[in-house]
């Protein structure tokens, strides 16, 4: 080995020490790490990814809450990569009714490049003075002897990198690896996480020759199973994101196949051109009790920081990343890497959009324990404004005359309408809770009984198995 080879690898097997370590270079990690940044901390980002890859990420490229981000990277910074903001309503396709919805969608939408976004968000972190670190890959996480972690082993292009930080803040993505690696016996962080929690999707960025009719729309589709759907959403009237995605509850559905036999029979994919695939796993479920262990935070996918019914989770993993950020930047200013200090972080998550997304993830297992035939008899029954606050709120108001309108409509499906009523109500009544959540960790315990009480009349009222 040279001389010169030897100073490398030395110096690559040297611990690094900065105030904070950020693992992924997504949404959540780029937001977290842009506002801690800001007030001056020392912020490295480590990302498995080439730099060149970094930010190709499998994603609906559906943007909601387009208007309003965090301002730790400006949204100017942003817009060159929304290359559609002409949409404004979901479209329903429910083939079994012969029926297509219009769906309004609630707040400013937009369809975007997400690789061109990846890279404006890590340019944007870059702009504070984040150091980016990739082809790096954690193996380890290190913790102290009271429990509290303490930075991140890696190897990077082979060699080892070890990472000496105050804090640690995990935005690793779906069934992020760090947890795998982390002792969480002595705090609150939520380890009731297993795979069947999740999506599995795939998508294609496909070019057509003529623009579809359906440019100002998204465009949902159920699958043969209830427990999944496709999607089309226009990046323009010509390049259109087509994917597929289902629950891991299901049995393993072909998304490549099922993918591709949707397009054949939709006339104005004829002729169409493949220019990228990529598949991932996401969260359907409702966000983690507790992502706060001492010395350490999960945000965005990692947390499950995604609106279960749609898959949507930009806006979320950005909120989490600078509500995350704030109190790591309290811990840094007082010293205390506690529980405690990291809570407001909980609280807010909670308040913002984790109450929502708990009580939709009541409507994803409904949709386990129902027959597909009659989940879209069901939908089609609905008025379009009501399902649409039911997608993105977490409940809605269906009054007399609507439910009577309703059953009229849905002859034949009377039982399962039924059924979504009584489940309406289950979902309201953990909404409530959730807007209780506990302002401290010692009243956590209380009320996850109480939330699991409420659990049990989900399941007993949709017939689903627990999912929890």
């Amino acid at each position: 080995m040279s001389t010169q080879e030897q100073s490398a690898a030395t110096a690559a097997s040297e611990p690094r020490s900065p105030d904070v370590v950020v693992v992924g270079a997504g949404t959540a990690g780029c937001y977290a790490a842009a506002t801690v940044a800001r007030e001056g901390y020392d912020v490295v980002v480590l990302e498995r990814k080439t730099e060149t890859e970094a930010g190709h990420i499998a994603c609906g490229d559906a943007l909601k809450g387009a208007d309003a981000f965090p301002e730790a990277i400006p949204k100017s910074k942003l817009e060159p990569a929304f290359t559609n903001t002409g949409v404004d309503h979901g479209r329903f396709e429910i083939p079994q009714e012969d029926t297509v919805l219009e769906i309004p969608v609630p707040g400013e939408l937009a369809v975007i490049d997400r690789w061109e976004y990846g890279r404006r968000i890590i340019e944007g972190a870059e702009d504070t003075g984040v150091e980016f670190q990739y082809d790096t890959v954690v193996k380890n996480v290190r913790q102290a002897d009271d429990g509290r972690v303490t930075g991140v082993d890696t190897i990077r292009k082979g060699d080892p990198v070890t990472y000496e930080a105050d804090i640690v803040i995990d935005a690793a993505g779906s069934l992020s690896v760090l947890q795998d690696n982390v002792d969480f016996a002595d705090s609150t962080f939520d380890t009731n996480v297993n795979y069947s929690h999740f999506c599995s999707a795939y998508r294609e960025i496909v070019r057509v020759e003529e623009p579809v009719e359906w440019d100002d729309a998204l465009v949902f589709k159920p699958t043969e199973r209830a427990a999944g759907y496709l999607w089309y959403f226009p990046r323009t009237d010509t390049e259109i994101n087509a994917g597929l995605g289902f629950q891991m509850t299901e049995e393993p559905m072909k998304l490549v196949a099922d993918l591709k036999k949707d397009l054949e029979n939709r006339a104005e994919f004829e002729g169409a051109e493949v220019e990228d695939k990529l598949g991932a796993a996401l969260p359907t479920r409702r966000p983690y009790d507790s992502a706060v262990h001492p010395g350490y935070m999960a945000v965005g996918d990692a947390a499950g920081h995604v609106n279960p019914t749609t898959g949507g989770g930009i806006a979320g993993a950005a909120y989490g990343g600078k509500y995350a950020a704030d109190q790591a930047i309290e811990a840094l200013e007082t010293g205390d890497f506690s529980e405690a200090t990291f809570w407001e972080y909980n609280e807010r998550v909670m308040e913002h959009f984790g109450a929502r997304y708990a009580a939709l993830d009541v409507y994803n297992i409904l949709s386990t324990a129902i027959d597909v035939d009659d989940l879209m008899g069901l939908l089609a029954a609905m008025p379009g404004d009501k399902l649409a606050e039911a997608l993105y709120s977490g409940s809605t108001d269906i009054g007399l005359k609507l439910k009577l309108e309703s059953l009229i409509k849905s002859r034949g499906h009377w039982g399962t309408i039924w059924n979504l009523y009584q489940t309406k109500r289950c979902a309201d009544d953990l909404l409530a809770h959730y807007e209780q959540y506990p302002t401290s960790p010692e009243g956590l315990a209380g009320w996850q009984d109480r939330r699991d009480e409420l659990m049990e009349q989900v399941y007993e009222t949709t017939g689903a198995e627990p999912k929890y």
